[in-house]
Parts: structure tokens; C-alpha cells; sequence
């Protein structure tokens, strides 16, 4: 019984050991200090999105906390610039009494990013392509799903701006 103990002390203690040094996240500290976000253009014909997308990214980093949003390009280290390039959808259920209608399509949102080093003038990386998918039904009416949708959409998206400019890839 003893042993038992102390086979379970022993392996708690070098459990917590082992877990002493874990950092959550990349582990990789961003090459830039200060960031601005500009407000994302859009060749879609969803305007309503650039406002949405643009607050969704600097959400996104804000949350994260690894760097800090500035409010002019000449304060920043970095600019990060976003396009929305394409959004359509593609139906992928049919209805069950109609085939040729659809009860569920998925809603892509495309967009590429542009990540300038402003000490340097040196760009990061140049039209990254970032793509969003969401799910919409459409048993409430289509153009509803697709409005609910949206700001999934712009979450998504965001949370994919995030890591490319963040993340060590």
C-alpha cells in the first residue's frame, strides 16, 4: 500500500516537473513591437464586410496581446493591409423534396494580407491568401443565414490574419 503511495507521490512530482517550463502559445516572439491595422478594402460586393472584418482582426489581436495596435501607420513597426478578394457560396446539401434547391451552402469569404515592416520598408510577406468558411442553412431563408453568418465569417478570418502574421509558419 506504502509503495503504491509512494509510486503515485513520485510520478505527481515529476509530472509537475516536467510541466515547469510550458508557455502557452507559439513560443516565437513577433519580429515587431507596435502593429496598424488598416481598414480592409473590398472588390466583393459585400460591403458591410470591410467595417466587420477590419474590427474582427484588430479584435483578434488585441486579444492575443503579443503586440500593440497603434492608430497611425507612422507610429507602427509593422502595417498590416487586407483585401477582400472573392465571397461566394457553394451549395453543398440539397432539400430533400427538391434537389435542385439547397438547404445548406457554405460561405467562403477570400481575402489576402499584405505585412510591411515600416522600420525597414521591407514587406513581410505580399498578398497572403486567408480564406473563411461557414456553414449557412437555409430553412429560415437564405439571405438571413447568410446575415447571421457573416460575422462567423469575419471571426474566422480574423483568427487567420492572426496567425499568418504572428505565427512561425
Amino acid at each position: 500500500m506504502r509503495l503504491a503511495a509512494l509510486l503515485s507521490f513520485v510520478a505527481l512530482a515529476l509530472g509537475l516537473v516536467s510541466c515547469a517550463n510550458y508557455r502557452l502559445g507559439t513560443g516565437a516572439e513577433p519580429r515587431f513591437q507596435t502593429l496598424h491595422v488598416s481598414v480592409a478594402k473590398s472588390e466583393t460586393l459585400l460591403p458591410q464586410a470591410v467595417a466587420l472584418v477590419t474590427t474582427q482582426v484588430r479584435e483578434a489581436f488585441l486579444k492575443d496581446g503579443r503586440v500593440r495596435l497603434v492608430d497611425s501607420s507612422a507610429e507602427a513597426d509593422a502595417e498590416l493591409t487586407l483585401t477582400l478578394e472573392d465571397y461566394h457560396r457553394e451549395q453543398t446539401v440539397a432539400r430533400a423534396d427538391d434537389t435542385g434547391l439547397a438547404r445548406r451552402y457554405d460561405l467562403i469569404l477570400q481575402a489576402r494580407a499584405t505585412l510591411t515592416d515600416r522600420r525597414d520598408k521591407k514587406i513581410v510577406f505580399a498578398n497572403q491568401p486567408l480564406r473563411a468558411t461557414r456553414g449557412a442553412f437555409t430553412d429560415s431563408g437564405q439571405l438571413q443565414s447568410e446575415y447571421q453568418a457573416l460575422p462567423l465569417l469575419a471571426e474566422q478570418l480574423a483568427e487567420r490574419t492572426l496567425h499568418a502574421v504572428l505565427d512561425t509558419w
